[in-house]
């Protein structure tokens, strides 16, 4: 469809070659974070991190940390309980199964705790440079609020996505996300400064 170009072209135009705002130094500190990111500000990702890497500077130390520690840095992220129970298990996972170091395909990176299709994608999409979309809240509702999708579920979007868009899927994903983050934001989305005002009919949509 032609529109649907028009959308890729713009969301490229508009944001060239994005990348996450979450901080990190390697790989270790970015699967971290994006598991920290779940239903989570990468802004408030960004405060605890510091120190909880000082503490855990290597998935080794992660792997052997203890529990009701590791909880005290991370207290203030959301669902902390559940974050630490599965950030010390996907990093003994990773010492027991990969020698320490973290895998980089989707397969083996589902198979740690707390990876989803999700985490893996965007570890892949930042890392690698890697052709895959990944759906969080806010791919979700540009894509709905667009039409690109009328899909119920994240992993269906993301289906969508792929087979509208194709490639620059790593561009795509992270532009969309900053979008939803920023201009169509789920409450009092900026549709005066939104450079896809014209192809957008959501009902949300505030003139």
């Amino acid at each position: 469809m032609k529109r649907n170009l028009q959308i890729k072209e713009l969301f490229l135009k508009n944001f060239d070659k994005p990348i996450t705002e979450l901080k990190f130094k390697n790989l270790y500190e970015l699967i971290v974070c994006v598991m920290l990111s779940a239903q989570c500000t990468d802004k408030r990702v960004n405060l605890i991190t510091p120190n909880l890497f000082k503490a855990y500077p290597d998935i080794k130390s992660l792997a052997n940390a203890n529990l009701s520690s590791l909880k005290s840095y991370i207290q203030s992220c959301s669902f902390f309980n559940n974050k630490a129970q599965n950030l010390i298990k996907m990093a003994k996972a990773v010492c027991e199964n990969f020698n320490g170091e973290i895998p980089l395909n989707e397969k083996d990176l589902k198979s740690l705790t707390g990876v989803g299709q999700k985490t893996a994608h965007v570890v892949l999409i930042e890392w690698c440079g890697a052709n895959f979309m990944a759906v969080d809240t806010h791919v979700f509702r540009v894509s709905h609020r667009l039409n690109l999708s009328k899909a119920k579920t994240p992993e269906a979007t993301e289906e969508d996505l792929t087979r509208i868009f194709k490639d620059n899927l790593n561009y795509l994903h992270q532009a969309m996300v900053l979008f939803g983050r920023y201009t169509c934001k789920a409450k009092k989305p900026l549709c005066k400064e939104c450079f896809l005002s014209h192809l957008c009919t959501s009902k949300d949509k505030e003139i």
